[in-house]
């Protein structure tokens, strides 16, 4: 992964640490005792959906950015490194304090506090009280939120902007909430979809009136 600088770099091998340390954990929980205990653990995007973002924002170039659910931080330094390298802001939000302040300590060591807003509380409270537009926007918190989100994001993103929402594929206990978000997201009449299947499984979906002859 090419980061702008070494301190980015260093974050993000501090990440890698945690998390090799964490699978050996989970390994042991099995699967009930991770639902019970997964506020501790980072379950992140993973490297190979980190860098697909990061290369996303490179290319799209967005003006400002939206991740809803910063949780440690880890999906937050591959958006934050890149809107920095083009010029974009980057509103991060979540519910958990204890999680936002790891996270935001980890982008101040990065060096990337100036390009990153946290804000703290309900995701629908804040979308609704956010006054802009969005051009790209992470969907990646508590699944059954997938679809007030959505809706709750859909008229501040701007025309051409893009949603990816994560966890599309796995894990498998979410397929019910999965299935309405992408029902969801089909029911919009601009909105052009598709499923990846990079990490677990992300759905990247693009607001074009143009590209729609339902228009």
């Amino acid at each position: 992964m090419n980061f702008s600088d070494a301190a980015v770099a260093a974050v993000f091998a501090d990440y890698q640490r945690r998390m090799n340390d964490e699978h050996i954990k989970l390994q042991a929980l099995g699967n009930s005792g991770m639902h019970a205990r997964r506020d501790e653990f980072l379950l992140p995007v993973g490297p190979e959906a980190g860098e697909f973002l990061h290369g996303l924002v490179i290319a799209k170039r967005p003006r400002r950015i939206l991740e809803l659910g910063t949780s440690y931080g880890y999906s937050t330094l591959f958006l934050a490194d890149a809107a920095r390298q083009t010029g974009a802001s980057l509103v991060t939000m979540d519910l958990a304090d204890y999680k936002q302040k790891y996270a935001r300590d980890m982008i101040v060591k990065a060096g990337l506090a100036s390009v990153v807003d946290f804000r703290l509380g309900d995701a629908l409270a804040l979308i609704a009280a956010d006054n802009g537009t969005f051009d790209l926007v992470l969907l990646d918190i508590w699944k059954e939120m997938y679809v007030p989100c959505l809706h709750a994001v859909y008229p501040k993103l701007a025309d051409e902007g893009i949603i990816v929402a994560d966890n599309m594929i796995e894990p498998s206990t979410v397929r019910e909430d999965v299935r309405r978000y992408r029902a969801a997201v089909h029911q919009l009449p601009d909105m052009q979809t598709a499923l990846l299947p990079i990490g677990s499984g992300m759905e990247l979906s693009v607001k074009w009136h143009s590209g729609n002859p339902r228009l």
